[in-house]
């Protein structure tokens, strides 16, 4: 079964939406029981979703320079 997901989950709260792929908790939730129609909808509409960047926990830290 085919599905937007891209293994960068996290919650956008203030839209109520995955910031990995687009989706609503509810669609996330349901995905195996919607229909093939409603999945191709989902898809289509997450299909050019861009994923939130993430911060690197690898960052190194700000450098403080002398004037």
């Amino acid at each position: 079964m085919e599905t937007p997901c891209r293994n960068l989950c996290a919650l956008d709260a203030a839209r109520a939406t995955c910031t990995g792929c687009g989706r609503t908790i509810d669609e996330i939730v349901h995905w195996r029981s919607l229909t093939d129609a409603q999945r191709a909808a989902v898809m289509t509409r997450v299909q050019d979703f861009a994923p939130s960047p993430r911060p690197s926990a690898f960052s190194p830290p700000a450098r403080r320079t002398e004037p």
